[in-house]
């Protein structure tokens, strides 16, 4: 099988841009204390925006390629997974950031079930993701 992401790694952001940060500022609601994961968040482009403005940030990828990528910015925390098993107790992440990502998980609907179980009551999970007909 091709690791596509291993081979776009080095030019990804080159040809996706990373989304508003301040329209994820917003549902986010940063800057907060705490903890945010940014689940398949790849080369770090988005968490990199947003680490400045939270107390820890988490960015899980099953790439990792993409993720040596993210090393090199800001005070990110790596951790190479799979987003429908991931390693953390229930409750460890006060937000939770899925984006352009979700469409690339094998099981969504486990992935889904995996963020709300490691998000805290009350957190915020927000996804985004493209849409191709516009």
């Amino acid at each position: 099988m091709i690791d596509h992401f291993g081979i776009l790694a080095p030019f990804y952001e080159r040809f996706i841009p990373p989304p508003d940060p301040m329209q994820l500022q917003k549902l986010l609601n940063l800057p907060a204390d705490g903890w945010m994961l940014d689940a398949g968040g790849g080369t770090g482009r988005v968490a990199s925006l947003l680490e400045p403005m939270v107390g820890n940030l988490v960015l899980s990828d099953e790439s990792g390629k993409m993720l040596k990528q993210a090393q090199a910015k800001g005070k990110l925390q790596p951790m190479l997974g799979h987003v429908e098993r991931f390693p953390f107790p229930d409750n460890s992440f006060d937000r939770a950031l899925v984006v352009d990502a979700l469409h690339h998980f094998h099981n969504q609907e486990q992935a889904i079930a995996e963020l709300v179980r490691v998000l805290k009551k009350g957190g915020r999970l927000v996804i985004e993701e493209p849409d191709i007909h516009r």
